[in-house]
């Protein structure tokens, strides 16, 4: 991985310090964390809005190393903003706002028609800001961080004050701003569900700290992740749609265990979708079971076995026995421990893991 983005970023405010080590490469990268986990002191330190001390080189120009004096002031950093409140200029129409972030563009970028088209903010260039919806808000907040042709795109928790509804419009347009307008974004959540569909790399942060990053699937498979998680521990995984049921509303899916049923999915053969398996929706089994209602049963081998976060859990992480699928990543299920004892559940160990077709989410 070439980092587009690398640093180390100190901030102190109150009883609270960032102390944070930290590579981003160009596309998307989640900053995950807790609350106060120090995510959006991440992006404001980036951005220039707060003061830090370290280092802080974006696509190999430094704008921040304090041991040589330099630390560019927030209004010579090339990003786009976009906040949790869109924050824009009540005073001015839809128009005023892009216009505005149009006039302080950095460098080439996208073009005004581009951007208001893919964002569909035509029809609102003349309203004013009060009567907006907050997707709608949303959408002008990002076409204006666009219109600025910045570097790097910083968005914190763009989604988080929105209902499910609007947030579930607004997430497939994120996860596709960066391929669509080749421009590397930071994007601070707390929602793993927004982690998973937006991002491709993640950090994730505790306590002011970087505790894992890497591809996003990496680090949801880190065991301090995992344990971390507790029930809510899974794998993402990327999965190419192989055919559609209509009739059944069910799809089938190639991916790194075999063959996935899952509900249907809006997406063209070929395409390519990402997956997340919940740990706690996974059951093991010694044999094949040929009258189930269970869809997917895969022949895995497991990897490890540990204790769970919850006293008489058991946390366990298998790969395919299948070699044409390798390099294998891993599937983990979460048991409880009298089970994984009653099955004689080892490291080496063939079973077969099966999961609800309505339980892989996507």
């Amino acid at each position: 991985m070439i980092p587009f983005l690398s640093g180390h970023l100190s901030v102190r405010r109150g009883s609270f310090e960032l102390d944070a080590t930290f590579d981003a490469p160009a596309g998307t990268t989640v900053v995950f964390g807790a609350s106060g986990s120090g995510k959006t002191s991440v992006l404001r330190a980036v951005a220039g809005l707060d003061p830090a001390a370290g280092h802080l080189r974006v696509d190999g120009d430094t704008w921040l190393d304090s041991a040589a004096g330099v630390n560019r002031a927030a209004h010579e950093r090339p990003v786009g903003y976009v906040f949790q409140d869109a924050n824009l200029l009540p005073h001015l129409s839809v128009r005023g706002n892009l216009e505005y972030g149009a006039r302080r563009a950095s460098g080439p970028g996208p073009a005004w028609a581009d951007v208001v088209d893919w964002l569909g903010v035509e029809g609102l260039l003349e309203r004013r800001i009060e009567g907006l919806s907050g997707g709608e808000s949303q959408r002008v907040a990002l076409a204006r961080a666009l219109l600025r042709r910045p570097r790097i795109l910083l968005l914190d928790e763009p989604a988080s004050a929105l209902d499910e509804p609007t947030r579930r419009m607004l997430l497939p347009l994120l996860s596709k701003v960066a391929s669509r307008f080749s421009l590397p974004m930071l994007f601070v959540t707390h929602s793993l569900d927004e982690a998973v569909r937006v991002g491709e790399h993640m950090i994730w942060l505790a306590s002011g700290r970087v505790r894992a990053s890497g591809p996003i699937e990496s680090v949801l498979a880190d065991a301090d992740f995992v344990r971390w998680r507790g029930d809510d521990a899974g794998v993402v995984v990327d999965a190419r749609v192989a055919r559609h049921w209509p009739d059944d509303h069910l799809s089938e899916l190639t991916g790194p265990w075999g063959s996935v049923c899952v509900r249907a999915q809006d997406h063209e053969e070929g395409a390519t979708v990402r997956l997340r398996v919940l740990a706690r929706d996974v059951s093991l089994a010694l044999v094949f079971e040929e009258d189930s209602t269970l869809s997917n049963q895969f022949e895995m081998r497991i990897d490890s076995i540990e204790p769970g976060a919850q006293p008489g859990q058991t946390l366990v992480r298998m790969v395919s026995t299948d070699s044409s699928l390798a390099p294998s990543q891993p599937l983990l299920a979460l048991v409880t421990t009298r089970s994984a004892s009653r099955l004689d559940l080892t490291p080496g160990r063939s079973v077969f893991a099966r999961v609800k077709s309505v339980a892989v989410l996507s």
